[in-house]
């Protein structure tokens, strides 16, 4: 059985350092993953002036926009972002939470476009994506039913390539959260391809997730789950992330086909020697 494509989400969890970024680049493609993926905002546009004002205490100041600025990356950082992962052959892309970051993001030539789950309900911003015609990857947190139709009514009105990604949008989601029976409701109420989106503790339901025949999965990543960040405890470090994508490839591997009566030459070895005693 084919193997998903393995997203692994950095987001911010860089904390506005490059080199952490270029560290998780290194541990994503050391790991197996096909492609990293990154968060682009213009706060001025994403965030409300009060929010901005409010009191944060964070490793970038005292507020909320000295926090917020201190989590995003410019032009310099992605541009090393884009050499650095073309010389590890894989694959980079973002997220825009706003027009101007889709704007930014369009110098790249990213072969990929990500809708986060905040932004499903943004159908101007969903037109605009899906004119550029790029894979487009949605996630369906935080979604009603008719919120996800009317995002998928726009990517085939513009002929745009999507799959649907479910999602849980809590940090970290329960299990009993979790309804992983809904990829196979939308794959048939949508008639697409249909990934998943993870913010668990663990591997198991990621395992879980691709043995339900999901495109892709989505997971955050990080050098350490203590780390200060939103996000950062709802992550996978190194060893985690390397074991999901290992014991997802052993669980298709394992799944094989369907035999009925099928004995392979190792156990007909075996069968010999255990049934001698037996009068056949």
């Amino acid at each position: 059985m084919k193997l998903p494509f393995f997203i692994a989400e950095i987001g911010i969890n860089h904390n506005g350092d490059i080199k952490i970024a270029k560290q998780l680049i290194d541990q994503a493609k050391e790991a197996g993953f096909d492609a990293v993926k990154f968060q682009k905002r213009d706060i001025n546009l994403v965030y409300k002036e009060d929010f901005l004002k409010q009191e944060r205490n964070s490793p970038w100041g005292k507020t909320q926009r000295e926090q917020k600025q201190g989590l995003e990356f410019g032009k310099k950082e992605y541009d090393e972002i884009d050499n650095y992962c073309s010389s590890k052959k894989l694959i980079w892309f973002a997220s825009a939470w706003d027009l101007n970051s889709l704007k930014f993001l369009e110098q790249y030539r990213l072969k990929y476009n990500k809708i986060a789950s905040a932004m499903i309900v943004d159908l101007n911003f969903l037109k605009e994506v899906a004119l550029q015609k790029k894979k487009t990857f949605i996630s369906t947190g935080m979604s009603t039913f008719n919120e996800i139709k009317e995002a998928v009514e726009i990517f085939k009105k513009y002929e745009c390539p999507f799959e649907l990604m479910h999602c849980v949008s809590t940090y970290p989601t329960k299990p009993e959260d979790l309804n992983l029976l809904t990829i196979n409701a939308l794959r048939r109420e949508f008639n697409c391809d249909v990934g998943y989106s993870g913010h668990e503790n663990g591997i198991v339901v990621s395992v879980a997730a691709s043995m339900m025949n999901v495109t892709s999965i989505e997971r955050h990543i990080t050098l350490d789950r203590t780390m200060y960040g939103s996000d950062q405890s709802a992550s996978l470090e190194f060893k985690g992330f390397k074991e999901m994508i290992s014991g997802i490839k052993k669980v298709k591997e394992a799944l094989g086909e369907e035999k009925l009566g099928h004995v392979n030459d190792d156990e007909k070895v075996i069968a010999k020697k255990l049934r001698e005693h037996i009068n056949i």
